[in-house]
């Protein structure tokens, strides 16, 4: 094999189709762990190892080895969860995990502080419980995400099918899944085969996301695929097609960056998977091998050029894609309290606050969605901004729903601000070994003090978009956030700035390296300007970009927009 390949390479091209010497490491007693290159093999299935970094130190002194847990992830596309599938993953996190369900930017469940000895307990249940974690991490192509919007129409349901048949088709074809997680045993004695992924599989993750206007609830132009839906007179017909979206980047390295999906043209339904998939074999096959910090399908773009792009995409399907169809997008968070579908069936909004479902203090959150799910008749839908929707409730069954939203505190969406209701905050410290300051654990602290400058602009129900990240990868989609936060060191953070609210321009770096007291400060006076010169409906980001408080980023990051009303 090429020795200019990254070791990952050649980990995946000798893992014989994701098997790697995993079995051996669960069932080595000595250790909480896995060898290194097993670990990567793991997350193909699903699973990250973690360690309590809170106690790592501690138990360096004690010459004790991390406390080590796992991290699994769930495929749910779309975010779709039934009752029953919801009471079988509360069973889960209750009995074998830490810190309860959290809900991702994904779209889905993960679980944390799961023993090595639980591994194949919890992937068995989730199995029992009719999903998977199978690709849902990995260098493949990753959980599909969907606007949740939810099901006001029958298009909606459409978009939906379309999401799972996306899912569905991108699963890999290896039977280690099973054979280690399911059963214990080989399978079959044919070869293992993945017709698509090939034995090596992507050089990076993927991911696949559908917004349907005027709603960007996934923020589709971070997708390294974004497909934008095309309504028109009640009937769905076909998708704008973006390509090259990716929020990651590293401090320090100019030749990593975010960037936004350029749109490259519009397909018919019919064809949506066929050109999926010619996007995704296009980065297999072109994607950087050699250096993982380039090799998303955005740096593949840019090496190459947007033109190269489109013609060997076209050249692979064998037919040109059409011209790009008018929309707009007016919204990006999700939408809070009861909305009617055209059906006569309510759906009902809740904020969770970074996605955590636990039951801490007086938050009853978990145990209060537990009750919901044993009443609930229709299904719960998981958002890309870490909240969920109780969706299809007869009107005759709201007043019951209402009584246990009530009753365990899920409705404080009725009196939290505007900035309250659109922060998102990645998991960072304690688990996440990539993170450099607070996230999760720092947005209740920071969010009361940001709520008070705020109240003395009369600023408290401005809508605005706060996102926070331990790091600068991309899990909590920081740079399109009209304030973000950045972690450097434990208290020192990145300010970012001036993104939009409809998520169609990137922020830009405002201050490096600051304190808190720094943050408040620098906010506090922008606070202020925005309070005194914004006009009428004008959001915070597009204020700083008017005023010129920063510079909008290069057009080279920017999609091009398609106004229906131009």
């Amino acid at each position: 094999m090429n020795s200019n390949l990254s070791h990952l390479e050649h980990v995946k091209a000798d893992s014989n189709f994701l098997r790697g010497t995993i079995e051996d490491g669960l069932g080595d007693p000595v250790t909480g762990a896995i060898g290194d290159d097993d670990n990567k093999l793991l997350k193909f299935h699903g699973s990250y190892q973690q360690d309590d970094r809170d106690l790592r130190e501690e138990r360096r002194k004690q010459k004790l080895e991390p406390a080590y847990g796992f991290m699994i992830r769930a495929r749910l596309p779309g975010g779709i969860v039934t009752p029953k599938q919801w009471l079988a993953f509360d069973h889960i996190a209750t009995t074998w995990a830490t810190r309860g369900l959290r809900i991702t930017t994904r779209q889905t469940f993960q679980l944390h502080g799961v023993p090595k000895r639980n591994l194949k307990n919890v992937m068995q249940a989730i199995h029992e419980a009719m999903s998977t974690t199978l690709a849902a991490c990995g260098d493949v192509n990753r959980q599909v995400v969907s606007s949740v919007n939810p099901l006001l129409s029958s298009q909606h349901q459409v978009v939906q099918d379309w999401t799972e048949k996306l899912s569905a088709h991108f699963l890999p074809h290896t039977r280690a899944y099973a054979e280690i997680w399911l059963d214990g045993k080989k399978i079959s004695n044919e070869p293992d085969h993945e017709p698509l992924y090939g034995h090596s599989y992507l050089p990076r993750k993927f991911k696949i996301g559908i917004a349907i206007p005027p709603t960007n609830d996934i923020d589709v132009f971070a997708q390294d695929l974004g497909l934008i839906a095309i309504i028109e007179n009640g009937i769905l017909q076909g998708f704008n097609v973006a390509a090259g979206g990716g929020m990651g980047a590293t401090h320090g390295d100019d030749t990593t960056y975010p960037r936004l999906g350029s749109l490259i043209g519009f397909v018919t339904p019919e064809q949506v998977v066929q050109v999926a998939e010619a996007v995704v074999t296009v980065q297999r096959d072109y994607g950087n091998r050699a250096e993982r910090q380039h090799a998303r399908l955005k740096y593949t773009i840019d090496s190459h050029g947007l033109d190269w792009f489109k013609s060997e995409l076209e050249q692979r399907l064998g037919y040109s894609l059409k011209p790009l169809r008018p929309y707009h997008f007016d919204h990006n968070g999700d939408r809070y309290g009861w909305l009617e579908g055209e059906d006569g069936q309510w759906h009902l909004g809740l904020y969770i606050e970074s996605g955590r479902l636990n039951d801490t203090g007086e938050n009853r959150f978990l145990t209060g969605m537990r009750e919901l799910a044993q009443v609930h008749k229709g299904e719960f839908r998981l958002t890309c901004n870490q909240n969920l929707i109780i969706a299809n409730v007869a009107a005759a069954d709201r007043a019951r729903i209402d009584e246990l939203v009530h009753q365990y505190g899920l409705d404080g969406y009725h009196k939290q601000s505007g900035i309250r209701r659109h922060s998102i905050a990645c998991v960072a410290l304690p688990t996440c070994g990539l993170a450099m300051a607070e996230s999760e654990r720092y947005l209740p602290k920071l969010l009361p003090k940001l709520e008070t400058l705020l109240a003395h602009h009369n600023l408290l129900d401005a809508p605005i978009l706060l996102r926070l990240s331990g790091c600068p990868n991309g899990c909590s989609r920081p740079y399109l956030g009209e304030i973000t936060l950045i972690g450097r060191a434990i208290g020192r953070y990145d300010l970012r700035l001036g993104a939009d609210f409809t998520g169609q321009r990137l922020n830009t770096l405002y201050r490096e390296n600051i304190t808190e007291p720094e943050i408040i400060d620098a906010l506090d006076a922008l606070f202020g300007a925005y309070a005194n010169g914004r006009r009428q409906d004008e959001k915070f980001g597009d204020f700083l970009v008017r005023a010129e408080v920063i510079e909008a980023p290069s057009q080279r990051l920017i999609p091009i927009v398609l106004d229906a009303a131009t």
